[in-house]
């Protein structure tokens, strides 16, 4: 059944893989503004995470095991390396923080994402945090579309969410980027950026990305549902992330236009 969620899904990875975002990142503004929509699904990624984390593991007291101990092993690993990774320093970070640092690093401003984090942390809910700041259509069109996966405590959906439209696609998407980050900023001070998406691309591809498409088998198992749930949710996932590109690719191309008049 797995083969059949990944070859209905190709299609879709194809064109996130070869989005003509990469190619208009050419000056430093165009790399700001990816990175002030993208920061966001670096954010969102953990919420994932950590929904999978509390469906699928021991989080509650008294401690009770809970679930296929494999499952626990790949869950507990990720966010292992997710929220307390070394950075360039040989410092503990979450990648969320590597991102923050690498914006700084690279002239981006953190503004509406520090109100926005700074707003959950005084106990708003999600959506009420991103009602004070100014975010685009498409950033909060994918926010949206990732906690209504989490609010479906439906773990095989989570897990679709995240597997499919993020671990076994960021190797690809984020190699296409740094490809032609690299060749638009040969000179540039970007090494926090790299370290990020570079980390990703080794742990997503080696261990992250195979474990978590052996999490979505055994979630599934033989429940035709099931996989059908799985296939919509990534396909899904896929759409927004598209619609992520798009937002970004859009202002990009606006903020040019008044250079041609």
């Amino acid at each position: 059944m797995l083969h059949k969620v990944i070859q209905k899904i190709a299609p879709l990875q194809e064109e996130i893989v070869t989005h003509p975002l990469y190619t208009h990142i050419q000056r430093p503004a165009d790399l700001h503004r990816f990175m002030e929509h993208h920061v966001f699904a670096v954010w969102d990624f953990m919420s994932l995470l950590k929904a999978l984390q509390i469906k699928l593991t021991g989080t509650s007291l008294p401690w009770v095991p809970v679930g296929d101990p494999e499952i626990r092993y790949l869950i507990n690993e990720i966010v292992l390396a997710e929220e307390t990774d070394l950075d360039l320093d040989g410092k503990r970070r979450s990648h969320f923080e590597m991102y923050l640092n690498a914006m700084c690093d690279a002239g981006a401003s953190t503004k509406e994402i520090d109100e926005f984090i700074h707003n959950i942390s005084q106990g708003k809910p999600w959506y009420q945090a991103a009602t004070s700041i100014d975010l685009p259509q498409s950033v909060s069109s994918f926010l949206r579309f990732t906690f209504s996966v989490i609010d479906s405590n439906e773990p095989h959906k989570i897990a679709a969410a995240f597997t499919f439209g993020r671990e076994d696609l960021i190797p690809q998407m984020f190699t296409s980027l740094i490809r032609s980050i690299q060749r638009q900023f040969p000179e540039e001070n970007l090494t926090g950026f790299h370290h990020y998406f570079q980390r990703h691309i080794e742990l997503d591809d080696d261990t992250h990305g195979p474990l978590a498409l052996k999490m979505i088998q055994e979630l599934c198992g033989n429940d035709p549902q099931k996989w059908e749930e799985v296939t919509e949710t990534a396909l899904q996932a896929l759409e927004l992330r598209l619609t992520l590109w798009n937002g970004v690719l859009e202002e990009i191309q606006q903020a040019k236009i008044p250079e041609l008049i």
